[in-house]
């Protein structure tokens, strides 16, 4: 099935500089975040979630569902 594919250089070339590339950028990330600051990292520790959310618990809601 496969032998009638049609397998050019230029297929790997792009599927390693796409890999290279993505490699780059999360090794990038991984790197900025490993020497971020502390006062940077208490900071972000505290952005959006620490504002207080109502509950999503289905089992604190007191209606009873029948079926």
């Amino acid at each position: 099935m496969f032998q009638r594919l049609i397998y050019e250089d230029s297929a790997a070339l792009f599927t390693i500089a796409a890999f290279i590339t993505a490699a780059s950028i999360y090794g990038t990330i991984g790197w900025r975040a490993v020497r971020m600051k502390r006062a940077q990292v208490e900071r972000f520790a505290n952005l959006p979630f620490a504002t207080a959310t109502p509950s999503a618990r289905h089992d604190a809601d007191t209606t009873e569902h029948t079926d």
